[in-house]
């Protein structure tokens, strides 16, 4: 505890002004005044779990650390690992920080000027980038044996926050021009096709240097990773046919579902065990963070519909709390792919190990604002400093097992500050959805939406 806190001290005083220094330095811990107004507290929250992204950076890259462990050691010794796709929810969630005051448009420019600098000079495997990356050399950290090479997805959640930077500064001045220009280019190189594996009309997740195509992992619906079909078929450069999207991804329309939850149309068959299951809550946020599901309809699904019933179904199920867990209910719901009392797993309802994850119901905030708020409240005012810290909440907790590590995950601090922002005034939606490329991308796939 005490190693980490020196090194993100020295990091924060070091890589930023006196006047960002006022704004982000303030204690983590819950005030006495447990009284703020929703406005007052979204801001709180968001602010807060900012931090993760600015203060918590890897020094070298300005990028996002995969975990931040303020209450013991790392595991495997990754403590300097960037996470791709988190360090894109990550960017997004500095324009945020842009927006809500927390930090000035240049301090914002410096940090992007380097992010984009460590981005554009390490390894990319036709033009993916890998899962993680070690911070202080640039090199590769395998995820695993056949994953040490491109990851598709990872990439597609950095593509669609690289988008949102081009689209934020390209009418700014020429600093903010060029640097929408850097991303724009990154953006662009990425080989969505090579990832059709021989043309097929499906993507692949994964592509190793060294093991080729033996994590043998197509990627299909539904789960996280629709962003990826959306951005492969938009890309100007490297883009794929609508059939990789409907035979892949949709699976011939195999995809579509007409189940039913607690009365709720489930709309998608979701890549769970469980008949008419449905999965963690990530997925209704990763994908999601530029996509605009308002209003956004294919031949398989209402996406608003989608989304809302995979986030109510969340809140009816802790509200049932078939399994009798401690501090389940209206206030205490949601679960997604977190921290486990028993290292890490994607809780569902069909997977339900008692653990909360405070991003699952948070960041589902544009799907169910009043019962969000309430979750929001819950964990602020009644459970305060036992969840509440640093870097905003921490990433688990289970009161069955009187469990509260004080443990972070990039991917689940950063849509909690997108989708709130989202929630607020639909900021990342107009950016991504504003793109050119993503509205042809969209019609070519059959797309309907009030933004196309």
């Amino acid at each position: 505890m005490f190693k980490v806190g020196i090194v993100l001290l020295t990091f924060s005083v070091v890589g930023i002004t006196g006047c960002h220094q006022n704004k982000t330095s303030q204690s983590g811990s819950v005030p006495t005044e447990r009284t703020l107004s929703d406005d007052s507290l979204l801001t709180r929250v968001q602010h807060q779990t900012f931090r993760y992204f600015w203060d918590g950076a890897e020094p070298m890259s300005g990028l996002a650390r995969e975990r931040i462990h303020i209450d013991g050691e790392y595991p495997q010794n990754d403590r300097d690992v960037v996470t791709i796709g988190g360090s894109g929810f990550g960017l997004m969630a500095i324009i945020a920080g842009i927006e809500r005051g927390f930090i000035t448009r240049e301090q914002a420019l410096e940090r992007f000027d380097k992010a984009l600098s460590f981005l554009e000079k390490v390894d990319r495997f036709h033009g993916a980038w890998s899962h993680w990356i070690h911070g202080p050399t640039g090199e590769v950290k395998p995820f695993s044996k056949n994953d040490n090479g491109g990851d598709l997805v990872e990439t597609a959640f950095m593509a669609q926050a690289l988008i949102c930077v081009r689209e934020y500064f390209q009418q700014g001045g020429e600093q903010e021009k060029q640097l929408a220009a850097r991303a724009d280019a990154l953006w662009k190189t990425i080989e969505w096709d090579w990832y059709r594996q021989g043309d097929q009309n499906v993507l692949y997740w994964h592509w190793s240097p060294t093991a080729g195509w033996a994590a043998n992992h197509p990627i299909r619906g539904y789960d996280e990773c629709l962003i990826t079909y959306v951005l492969a078929a938009s890309s100007p450069t490297h883009g794929v046919p609508a059939e990789v999207y409907h035979e892949g991804w949709a699976r011939g329309g195999a995809i579509k579902s007409d189940a039913e939850r607690y009365g709720r149309s489930i709309e998608l068959k979701h890549n769970v065990t469980e008949a008419n299951g449905v999965g963690p809550l990530f997925w209704s946020h990763y994908s999601y963070l530029g996509l605009n599901p308002k209003g956004l309809k294919d031949k398989y699904a209402d996406y608003w519909t989608l989304n809302t019933s995979h986030a109510l179904i969340h809140y009816d199920y802790c509200v049932e709390n078939p399994k009798g867990y401690k501090g389940y209910g209206p206030s205490a719901w949601g679960l997604t792919a977190s921290y486990s009392v028993n290292g890490y797993s994607a809780h569902y309802p069909g997977n339900d190990l008692g653990v909360i994850s405070p991003t699952a119901a948070l960041s589902s905030i544009p799907y169910t604002p009043k019962q969000s708020l309430d979750m929001m409240r819950y964990l602020y005012e009644e459970l305060g400093d036992k969840v509440w810290g640093e870097y905003g909440f921490y990433d688990a907790y289970s009161e069955t097992e009187n469990w509260f590590p004080q443990r972070y995950l990039a991917i689940d601090q950063g849509p909690i500050v997108v989708m709130i922002e989202n929630h607020r005034s639909g900021l990342f939606w107009k950016l991504f959805m504003g793109a050119p490329e993503i509205k042809e991308g969209l019609k070519k796939l059959g797309f309907e939406s009030p933004e196309i």
